[in-house]
């Protein structure tokens, strides 16, 4: 059975706070995989909602990396992509719209592509808000509510999230 959400849930996902762990910018250190590096860090909302965060780079090209806010679907093993941050390593079309995307995009879950019965983050628009995975990783945290530790900033620079 599919999970699906309407657009208020998944607004509501994303307004939730999402404290991060003292230790986030380790546990979210890229480690080698085959062809690519990954991290994933799992989170639990304020409201109880489990979530979590994937990020995944190229080996041989730095423009093709993804950072994905997922929202954990209680009592299955359901994982549903609230948000995408996708690099310009390639090319996105939007199936509904019919328009091209050749830039830095991030994807959105919607109810409308859920009920056209594609993915749900099929959706995408492009973004001049980032230009490499450690911004798009701070544009997520900040546009998804995620609440900083205490005694730390958030910072475009440094390149925490790399290998």
């Amino acid at each position: 059975m599919s999970v699906w959400l309407t657009d208020q849930q998944i607004q509501d996902l994303i307004k939730e706070q999402k404290p991060l762990p003292p230790d986030y910018q380790q546990r979210l250190r890229l480690k080698p995989k085959r062809g690519h590096h990954e991290s994933q860090l799992t989170i639990t909302g304020n409201n109880g909602n489990r979530f979590r965060v994937i990020l995944r780079k190229s080996d041989y090209n730095s423009m093709d990396f993804t950072v994905i806010l997922a929202y954990l679907v209680p009592n299955t093993n359901q994982v549903f992509r609230l948000r995408r941050y996708n690099g310009k390593s390639h090319e996105h079309t939007n199936k509904i719209e019919g328009n091209r995307i050749f830039g830095f995009h991030i994807h959105l879950a919607t109810e409308r592509y859920q009920d056209s019965g594609m993915r749900e983050d099929a959706y995408a628009e492009q973004s001049d808000e980032y230009s490499d995975i450690n911004s798009a990783v701070m544009l997520m945290f900040k546009q998804c509510n995620f609440q900083m530790p205490s005694g730390t900033q958030m910072s475009l620079f440094g390149g925490v999230f790399d290998e």
